[in-house]
């Protein structure tokens, strides 16, 4: 029994990694999602900024 055990146990390692790799590219996923947002919100901030900037020079020049 002892080369089914560790068949067995091969097996049992490799459906548990596997698992764990799904787990980890749902993690991924999720966390690339994540980066997306706040790249979406910074892109908003810099033009809200900008435009900002560039009001605040023409009040200037009158």
């Amino acid at each position: 029994m002892g080369v089914t055990e560790r068949v067995w146990g091969a097996l049992t390692s490799m459906i548990k990694l596997e698992d764990k790799v799904v787990r980890q590219g749902e993690v991924i996923k999720a966390q690339q999602t994540k980066i997306e947002n706040l790249t979406e919100r910074m892109i908003r901030l810099e033009t809200t900024i900008e435009l900002l900037m560039r009001a605040n020079d023409q009040k200037r020049m009158m």
